[in-house]
């Protein structure tokens, strides 16, 4: 698609496209109606072809018109696109010309015309943007293409909307309708007033063309991920599912829960919302230091804390029951930054309160507590944002398929099952052991997976306190590219083991699983965490 632009001055929306070349849109020419506009330098440095039709004192603007329509006639163009362009065009172009967008600094059809961001100052409202529209006779007012959104901060003045606008709306929405119109996707009706817009974000599922979010700051934090960086915590206050952001703080003389504290309150909620059981997770830098489900909260969390009790120092705890006086006692005993659960009992807080600087984080209610709405994750990424669909895969005994010569016991397969839950929320690589409905050893974030493997049996040797790797099962989150992962566990002492299979090799792998006796069922689908 190729473009003719108009301008009366820098031209910065016109750069901005002819740099990006949205679609594969290219800019064929731009005219300006002023000889000195700045936008003509910079369209030549370009390689843009530019002309320049300036408006003869007292002529029409018909007539005008009719020259701009004359200089364009040697150029081939699909699309007009205004930039500033400081004259109000007649049905003599409009009639005559492709469609005609223009970019206005205000979400129309609020604050048409001029003066715009001193009149948005002035009504005091929260948020402004821009929208492209079709260019029609009624100044500001043709149907809409888009709009984007920027909020407007307390002390901001004119200049600082002026510049927001142009830099974080108009750069963005203009290029957007741009790559609409040159993918073919746009159909235009000015007499009834209507864009439609193929595969917009009016109903394309629950990944759209375009995302909108909004979410409120509710707190600065003292710092971020390190001293050296500011951080702020914002809320989506629509959001029902139990949540640490939403929780409340029941110790509130207790300091205020850190950038890192949130990051890891939240893995460890989210961990103890895969089980039914009473369970409790220790997380230390967003990984499982330990996880377990058992008959009591209390039992839960001694068979979780074992499992790595030195990690677990200035660890998170997440419980999914009402915390109890029993399990407080034991969180007490050492160094822990967070405890967050659905509820507590008088006698808990009261134990709980005697560390001054235990954060303690109630959920809300515990019979809604395992309910996991919310379908989506992202991670902000320079220049984006990742989205995809919550993890939430929870394989049962009929989706396991046996690849081994000896079948898992019944035994081996419920303790399969725990152990790909929990090995969900470690790190990739990420090799997780476990016996019964306990973790025994974790080694997680390792670029090898059989380093992973060795990482596991060492913390299980060294670390665990009352179990081993003895007979334990091996939980990993990928397949093994090759035996020697196998081999590793089998000297540490594993018996069973849960993969997603799909190797090259996965024919040496069983092969290495059954000189060594050992249970092996496939997933068919792997539990890669990278953040």
């Amino acid at each position: 698609m190729k473009i003719a632009g108009m301008a009366s001055n820098r031209g910065r929306n016109l750069r901005n496209i002819a740099d990006r070349a949205p679609g594969g849109a290219e800019v064929s020419v731009v005219l300006a109606n002023d000889a000195d506009a700045p936008v003509l330098d910079a369209m030549a440095k370009r390689d843009v072809p530019t002309e320049v039709v300036e408006r003869d004192e007292g002529e029409a603007r018909e007539a005008h018109e009719e020259r701009v329509l004359a200089a364009f006639s040697d150029y081939d163009f699909d699309i007009v696109c205004l930039d500033g362009y400081m004259r109000v065009l007649t049905d003599t172009f409009l009639d005559r010309a492709p469609t005609t967008l223009n970019v206005h600094p205000s979400l129309l059809p609020s604050f048409a015309g001029k003066n715009v961001h001193d009149r948005v100052l002035d009504a005091g409202v929260r948020q402004t943007g821009c929208t492209v529209h079709v260019a029609t006779e009624e100044v500001d007012g043709g149907p809409i293409v888009t709009q984007e959104t920027v909020p407007v901060y307390e002390g901001d003045d004119a200049d600082d909307l002026k510049q927001r606008v142009l830099y974080e709306a108009e750069f963005a929405a203009y290029p957007r309708a741009v790559k609409w119109f040159a993918e073919g996707r746009v159909t235009v009706d000015v007499d009834a007033h209507e864009v439609h817009v193929d595969g917009d974000d009016a109903g394309d599922g629950q990944f759209p063309a375009r995302r909108t979010t909004s979410e409120d700051r509710v707190r600065e934090l003292r710092y971020g991920e390190n001293p050296h960086q500011d951080a702020a915590l914002y809320a989506d206050t629509t959001c029902e599912e139990a949540n640490v952001v939403a929780a409340d703080q029941l110790n509130e003389g207790a300091k205020k829960l850190s950038y890192n504290n949130y990051n890891d309150a939240d893995g460890a909620l989210n961990l103890v919302k895969e089980f039914d059981d009473p369970a409790a997770a220790v997380i230390k830098h967003t990984n499982p230091a330990g996880c377990a489900t058992a008959d009591t909260l209390a039992e839960a969390y001694a068979d979780a804390l074992s499992t790595d009790a030195k990690s677990a120092f200035g660890g998170i705890v997440a419980l999914n029951r009402e915390c109890d006086a029993e399990t407080a006692e034991q969180i007490i005993d050492s160094f822990k930054e967070v405890v967050v659960a659905p509820g507590y009992t008088d006698d808990a807080l009261d134990v709980l309160f005697e560390k001054d600087n235990l954060r303690v984080l109630d959920v809300g209610d515990e019979e809604t507590f395992g309910e996991r709405p919310e379908t989506l994750t992202e991670k902000p990424i320079v220049g984006g944002r990742l989205v995809q669909e919550r993890d939430l895969q929870a394989p049962t005994r009929d989706d396991l398929e046996v690849v081994t010569e000896r079948a898992p016991t019944e035994d081996e397969l419920e303790t399969m099952l725990f152990a790909w839950r929990v090995m969900k929320h470690v790190k990739s690589n990420g090799i997780l052991f476990a016996t019964g409905t306990e973790t025994v050893g974790v080694g997680m974030g390792q670029v090898s997976r059989v380093d992973a493997v060795t990482l596991a049996a060492m913390k299980a040797e060294k670390d665990a306190e009352g179990k081993s790797a003895e007979g334990a099962v091996m939980a990993s989150d990928a397949f093994f590219p090759f035996p020697d992962g196998i081999e590793e566990a089998a000297d540490a002492g594993i018996e069973a083991v849960i993969q997603p299979g799909g190797s090259v090799n996965d024919d040496d792998v069983i092969e290495a699983a059954n000189d060594h006796d050992i249970a092996m069922v496939f997933t068919g689908g792997r539990a890669f965490r990278h953040d």
